[in-house]
């Protein structure tokens, strides 16, 4: 950072804070999304229904989901103030495997939904 202008150094801090705070909302939106499934699960296990896990399993998803986008918020948020190109490259990596995860919980989120309301019509 040496020679850079007190611009660039207050953009990045900042970036760097917003990076922090959307990760921690990921965090946040994980933690209570599996506090939230344990309890759901017990509860519905108990009801002895015949699959209960799968409204658990859908809310869960969504959950993992959401955060994972914070979670690559924060890393554009870090990377968007004069990146290096490895700075990009590691992005470019994060992104593609974080958005991989979201694509593949979707598609189970979906299927599983499918299968539910399938289920529920009969």
């Amino acid at each position: 950072m040496e020679g850079s202008d007190p611009g660039e150094m207050l953009l990045r801090h900042i970036a760097s804070h917003l990076g922090t705070l959307a990760e921690a909302i990921a965090i946040v939106i994980i933690g209570v999304a599996v506090v939230r499934a344990a309890w759901e699960l017990c509860r519905t296990v108990r009801k002895a229904t015949r699959h209960p896990w799968s409204n658990v399993r859908l809310d869960l998803g969504r959950s993992l989901a959401l955060a994972l986008e914070f979670m690559l918020a924060g890393d554009v948020a870090r990377t968007a103030v004069a990146p290096s190109w490895n700075d990009i490259a590691q992005l470019a990596a994060i992104a593609v495997i974080r958005t991989g995860l979201n694509v593949f919980l979707h598609r189970d989120i979906n299927v599983v939904q499918a299968r539910h309301e399938t289920t529920a019509d009969a």
